[in-house]
């Protein structure tokens, strides 16, 4: 693989995310984390699987340069859609995932931290969907998601102001299960994951099933019609400016076109 590694350490596989300097979520490394997920699916020497990033982040988001080579609303759309198949795959597997973050996920990069079942940060790490400063919006189904577990209004406020919240504030809010130091992340994780891999993989296959319908009927409906809005957003005056500006490091002038 180019983007991920894995190993196995005590019935946990530990999937490290290595695309620097941001590690930034890219249709690659979408599909890499679906091959992790085939690997280990029927592999009986995994009961948990553990994801983090090498470096300075976990994600720092989407990769913006591979949005320009997107040549329509259409194929935009199908971007989403393909990367929320791979999250709700993510969520909704037979083994427990669990998400050890620090430095930064955001954007694309919280929208894979949020389909794991687990998230524990680092008290200082940085999670936000910031998409609506580049004219886009969340595609990968957070705008979904983020609501489930931080409520409605602060949902909006962190989509609207494109704002991040820290890893202390995660757990405030409901984001993050647990934060630790940046010394004590993954190895207080890793101890986690070795403990939950103990379980018995039949109870904790049908536990992950049972906390599915938690999800309202409204849940799936949302997310295909964000893929749309997706796909409609992007073509719009804004969205190109929004990522011209990106690249540029400049502030976007949105005129609403």
């Amino acid at each position: 693989m180019e983007f991920l590694s894995w190993t196995i350490d005590e019935g946990v596989a530990v999937v490290t995310i290595q695309r620097p300097p941001a590690n930034a979520l890219s249709r690659g490394m979408i599909a890499e984390v679906n091959e992790i997920l085939d690997a280990v699916e029927h592999n009986d020497d995994v009961r948990a699987i553990m994801l983090h990033g090498e470096g300075r982040f976990f994600s720092a988001g989407a990769d913006i340069k591979e949005f320009t080579e997107v040549s329509s609303g259409a194929e935009f759309a199908k971007l989403a859609q393909h990367g929320q198949n791979v999250f709700e795959r993510l969520e909704t597997f037979s083994k427990p995932v669990i998400a050890a973050i620090h430095g930064a996920a955001l954007g694309g990069g919280l929208e894979l931290a949020m389909g794991c079942h687990l998230r524990y940060v680092t008290e200082g790490a940085k999670l936000g969907l910031p998409e609506l400063q580049l004219g886009l919006i969340p595609g990968f189904a957070g705008t979904q998601r983020l609501p489930r577990y931080v409520g409605f209004a602060k949902a909006a406020e962190m989509l609207f102001t494109s704002d991040p919240i820290t890893g202390a504030e995660a757990v405030q809010w409901g984001l993050a299960n647990q934060a630790f130091t940046d010394e004590e992340l993954l190895p207080k994780t890793l101890e986690i994951a070795k403990k939950i891999a103990k379980k018995s993989p039949v109870a904790l296959k049908a536990a992950i099933a049972m906390l599915q319908y938690s999800k309202p009927a409204s849940f799936h409906e949302g997310v295909v019609a964000e893929a749309e809005s997706f796909g409609t957003v992007f073509v719009s005056e804004d969205a190109k400016e929004g990522i011209q500006a990106f690249i540029e490091k400049r502030q976007p002038v949105f005129k609403g076109k």
